[in-house]
């Protein structure tokens, strides 16, 4: 029998490296697992990337993912665990995140979108520093920031690569968003601003011929960009399950507390 929780439909997703393998497999030997299309909640084994990549493989997908770690950190992942996993789903604790939806004009005069559950970040291509221009809700608050790049990010994603590049911890209760600039020559002691989650973000590139940027929405790249817009798209809507002891709360509340 199609294993259920509450009368909804458990699937089974696990990445290609060998623990993950190991793990599906012993799962399966205990659940009867429904297919993939039709699940109300997956059960993921794997790490934050590979997380990462079945939430934007279901993004049209309304299905809740209770993640365990079968990579290396598991930020967004439970503990792995063969026992008591109906009980487990049963009792999780949900988290619901938005993406970001990043707009972007290239050079050629292209157009495209793409979502970002972590955060858009803009980067330098080459050698040159960028020169980007800030605009926030349409009024320009930067004239000119010379970096090696900036980014925007979500709560779940400010301990990232926002993290890393010296941006602030959000908590997931607060509706706002980080932007940080990565090593930012002018204006040199600029460490960057926390904006409403309903802000409207616009970076034009300076001299793009020049100094060419690319953009990238997670794990989509886009090079060559001359203008990138950047909003929180609360139509769409993730639900991460986690085990009630340890949700990403909590976990996003203790990393402020680590050295």
């Amino acid at each position: 029998m199609t294993l259920t929780v509450n009368h909804k439909k458990i699937a089974l997703a696990a990445s290609e490296t060998e623990m993950a393998q190991e793990a599906a497999t012993r799962l399966k030997a205990l659940y009867d697992f429904a297919p993939l299309e039709d699940a109300d909640v997956i059960v993921a084994l794997g790490g934050d990337g590979f997380i990462l990549h079945l939430i934007h493989d279901i993004m049209p997908h309304r299905a809740s993912i209770f993640g365990m770690n079968r990579g290396t950190v598991g930020f967004l992942l439970n503990d792995f665990q063969e026992d008591a996993l109906i009980e487990r789903i049963k009792i999780s604790t949900p988290i619901t995140l938005h993406p970001l939806r990043m707009t972007v004009e290239t050079e050629n005069g292209d157009r495209s979108e793409a979502l970002a559950i972590n955060e858009v970040s803009l980067l330098r291509q080459t050698r040159q520093t960028a020169k980007i221009r800030i605009l926030v809700d349409g009024k320009i608050r930067m004239e000119e920031l010379v970096c090696d790049g900036i980014l925007i990010s979500t709560p779940a994603g400010s301990t990232a690569y926002n993290l890393s590049a010296h941006g602030p911890i959000i908590p997931m209760s607060a509706e706002i968003l980080a932007m940080t600039p990565i090593s930012a020559f002018r204006p040199r002691r600029w460490k960057g601003a926390l904006l409403p989650h309903n802000s409207k973000v616009t970076f034009e590139i300076i001299d793009p011929g020049k100094r060419p940027v690319s953009a990238v929405a997670d794990t989509r790249e886009v090079r060559h960009v001359t203008r990138v817009s950047i909003e929180q798209d609360r139509s769409i809507k993730i639900n991460l399950l986690f085990d009630s002891h340890h949700t990403l709360e909590e976990r996003i509340l203790n990393e402020q507390f680590i050295d």
